[in-house]
């Protein structure tokens, strides 16, 4: 206050009245006592970019020397000349000039929260069981730039964020400008909140206004503080928070009450709402208390084992009348030996095999006799074709589900023109969660770590949350939302992820998660690796993060249903929907890590490869990637791309063909022809390349 006081005194002698009036203004303001959370917004963050390119003008720090377990210069340098192996480098921000040569090897870069970033993304892979369901996708970086990225991809289009950040405990579990921060920083509180505000900002960019849920997990270290932030940064928002019980046992602490349990903040926003459920949420809830949506089984076996010469008898032709969506005749199973071939098709009818994406002939769930009578019976049904693979999908009523209706449980509401049941749980039962959970299904130690660790064994990651959690906290926030988009920026082992492919397959949804975590090395790992002459960015020193270590092979373990070593996943699902972990999922998933690409490139069309998958995301992860434009211009199946103005005509008749485009990409400096195609394909979101993401980097503020 000492500045204004100051400048009060020199309108006072240039304008006394003037000055008398602004100080009667300003005193009552300096009596109030401030309200609310205040911190220090420290400097904005770091971060260390293992493995990428070193190039003149990259901001870099001197790495500690091989073998050394000492924390290396904290120092911000810029690369003036690389000559071969060699760098010339002076200190930033210093005003003596202080300049040496190094080896690059002995460089690595850094990007400061401060500086603009153009992001793009390096595929690293993908599992594909899903036919033409949207991926999943898992990007490996930074997550505030992974953020920021995804302002140009999914601004104000997710539905729900379901984060599990650092709790803050002064253990080592998370970083602040490279640096861990100890439990007894005197800012420990501060950075956190700093580093959290950051994010925070950027993911309520993403969110959809009208309706979405943003969900964070804390314990008792922060949950006061985050609780003010949340309130801070989404004021409009309707914020409660449960409390959940994830270890009945308790962790007994020295001097402290037997915790048992940590808490979820849930931010409300627009006209979301908590989505009433069946699931039971009662104080002393155990198992066997849920009961599931009405769900229809997949009629063809999905486990990876589930193979035709293993039950010759499970293998026939099933007849289905396309234009109505029925199944009109099941077929006799076929010896071991028959091939298909000789079971001639039915006029106007389609013949499906219980068949694998890649044509391998696998199994039906019942026989032919009780398939007949479950469609005379109205219990089995014709589901969606896909036409990628040219695949139909058949589901029944399991036994089960059938034992439920005939409790009660579910309720006949009419038959379709098929004469095929029609299902609903009984809308007695239905309530909105309560904000206290106590269920063994939210056991972390059972459901979390150890669960994860038949999916990877041998392999450990901290306090994984109980998959069933998770599951319940996401069918609270988009229950009803088939198609929603998730994102969880804090994704660890990847249990967001899974839980979202369990609601899917619980009402044959196709909502997608977007996973996003760095490939950190524990601190006790780094310890043990630097003494065995690695350091960040040596392949053997980056297979050990949690992105490469765990979320990727946690992700692929849960759609396959084999462990990283090709064994079957041991063990079932329970709760809501019970299955054998080894039948996996139905589900897409692509891995990427970002990249930081130069505007010099990407605005002269050099850096296409990089943003390419981008493009992709943005249009709804669906298909394939448009990584070629060779020709002047491509189309797949959710979008298109045009960098030859010339072929403009082919490409916007590509574009009218194909039903389910959302977005066409135009590569051009000039917006008279920009606007000229966009005008000629109406219904379809034009973006002009590379303008608006150029732009989109550019508007990203200090954060």
């Amino acid at each position: 206050m000492s500045r204004l006081t100051d400048l009060l005194r020199a309108a006072k002698q240039l304008d006394p009245q003037l000055g008398k009036d602004l100080e009667d203004e300003i005193q009552p303001l300096q009596k109030r006592l401030p309200f609310g959370l205040n911190f220090e917004r420290h400097a904005p963050e770091a971060v260390e970019l293992a493995g990428h390119g070193i190039r003149k003008g990259s901001k870099v720090r001197v790495l500690s020397p091989r073998g050394s377990t000492a924390r290396g210069d904290q120092r911000v340098w810029r690369v003036d000349k690389v000559i071969g192996d060699a760098a010339e480098i002076s200190l930033l921000d210093s005003s003596e000039g202080e300049a040496c040569t190094v080896q690059v090897d002995d460089l690595i870069l850094v990007a400061e929260f401060r500086d603009w970033i153009y992001p793009g993304l390096r595929p690293d892979g993908a599992v594909e069981r899903g036919g033409d369901k949207p991926f999943h996708t898992v990007i490996n970086g930074e997550n505030f730039h992974v953020l920021e990225q995804l302002t140009f991809t999914h601004a104000r289009s997710v539905d729900a964020i379901y984060i599990d950040p650092p709790y803050n405990t002064g253990a080592r579990d998370w970083k602040y400008n490279n640096d861990y921060v100890e439990g007894d920083d005197l800012y420990r509180h501060s950075k956190w909140l700093a580093f959290m505000e950051r994010r925070l900002k950027l993911a309520g960019r993403l969110l959809k206004p009208e309706n979405s849920v943003l969900i964070v997990t804390i314990d008792e270290k922060e949950y006061l503080r985050l609780g003010l932030l949340l309130e801070q940064v989404f004021p409009e928002a309707r914020i409660q928070m449960i409390s959940i019980v994830i270890n009945q046992n308790g962790s007994a602490r020295a001097g402290e009450l037997t915790r048992v349990n940590e808490f979820a903040y849930m931010c409300f926003f627009g006209e979301a709402a908590p989505v009433a459920s069946i699931r039971q949420f009662r104080a002393t809830g155990t198992a066997g208390e849920e009961l599931g949506p009405v769900r229809w089984e997949r009629l063809q076996r999905g486990a990876n084992g589930a193979l035709r010469s293993d039950r010759p008898n499970l293998f026939y032709p099933v007849f289905i009348d396309p234009t109505r969506g029925c199944i009109v005749e099941v077929g006799d199973p076929l010896g071991p030996d028959e091939d298909r071939s000789v079971v001639a098709d039915r006029e106007g009818l389609a013949t499906v095999w219980p068949l694998s994406s890649t044509g391998v002939e696998k199994r039906w769930q019942v026989s032919h006799e009780t398939l007949r009578r479950l469609v005379t019976d109205g219990l089995a049904k014709v589901g969606s074709y896909s036409k990628k693979n040219d695949r139909w999908s058949l589901s029944y009523l399991n036994r089960g589900q059938i034992e439920r209706w005939q409790r009660g449980e579910f309720v006949e509401i009419g038959r379709d023109s098929n004469g095929v049941v029609e299902l609903e749980a009984r809308t007695a039962h239905l309530r909105a969660a309560p904000t206290s959970w106590d269920k063994q299904a939210h056991s972390a130690g059972e459901y979390g770590s150890r669960l994860l660790g038949r999916m990877l064994p041998g392999r450990k990651f901290p306090f994984p949350k109980s998959l069933y959690a998770v599951e319940d906290c996401l069918a609270i926030a988009i229950g009803n939302k088939r198609n929603a988009v998730v994102l969880d920026f804090f994704a660890g082992s990847g249990t967001t992820a899974h839980a979202v492919m369990r609601l899917n397959r619980q009402d044959d949804g196709r909502r997608q998660c977007i996973s996003v975590t760095n490939n950190e090395v524990s601190a006790e790992e780094q310890t043990r690796l630097r003494k065995q002459q690695l350091r960040p960015g040596d392949a053997q020193w980056e297979q050990h993060g949690i992105c490469d270590y765990i979320t990727k092979p946690r992700i692929r373990s849960a759609i396959t249903g084999r462990t990283p070593e090709g064994d079957p996943v041991k063990g079932d699902y329970k709760f809501v929907d019970e299955f054998p972990m080894a039948d996996g999922f139905e589900e897409n998933a692509a891995f990427f890590t970002l990249t930081y690409e130069s505007p010099w490139r990407v605005s002269t069309d050099r850096a296409y490869a990089a943003i390419a998958p981008m493009l992709w995301l943005r249009a709804g992860a669906r298909g394939r990637i448009i990584d070629d434009l060779s020709k002047g211009w491509a189309v797949a199946e959710a979008y298109g791309v045009i960098k030859d103005l010339d072929l403009s005509t082919d490409f916007i008749a590509a574009l009218q063909l194909e039903e389910d485009v959302r977005v066409a990409f135009i590569v051009t400096d000039d917006e008279g022809r920009y606007q000229q195609i966009a005008n000629e394909v109406p219904g379809i979101e034009t973006v002009r390349l590379y303008e608006d993401y150029l732009r989109n980097c550019e508007s990203n503020g200090d954060f």
